[in-house]
């Protein structure tokens, strides 16, 4: 949300355990004091793991900025259809691209990497979520 003309990454506490639609919420409410700059300490300070989309701009790719205390943005580009090869032909496929930028005072690219490795699998086989 943009604040006094800067970017702030507001957090979402335990947003891992709340239902989809409580995360929503909590995003709603955040975006709102963020814009009015009612926002807690506490919802500034904490690290975080940011996830950001351009996609609904047409956006295919982006590259983040972490803001401290964030420790990570992923970001989602728009899906586009693409050729892709399977069985030895070529189909047309939806495919979406995801960024990660990380602070590497908090982790590394190879954890970066495994993550990123982890989130195409579950998003390849949504049932696996």
């Amino acid at each position: 949300a943009l604040r006094g003309g800067g970017l702030t990454a507001p957090a979402i506490h335990d947003a891992d355990t709340l239902p989809l639609d409580a995360v929503m919420a909590a995003m709603r409410d955040l975006a709102g004091r963020a814009r009015a700059g009612r926002l807690r300490g506490s919802e500034l300070a904490d690290p975080t793991i940011t996830v950001s989309s351009i996609g609904d701009r047409g956006a295919e790719e982006m590259i983040a900025v972490v803001i401290p205390p964030q420790v990570a943005v992923v970001a989602f580009g728009a899906p586009q259809e693409r050729p892709w090869v399977s069985g030895g032909a070529v189909v047309p496929r939806t495919l979406v691209r995801v960024t990660l930028s990380a602070d590497h005072r908090v982790s590394d690219g190879r954890i970066g990497s495994r993550f990123l490795m982890d989130l195409e699998r579950h998003l390849a086989k949504p049932e696996a979520l």
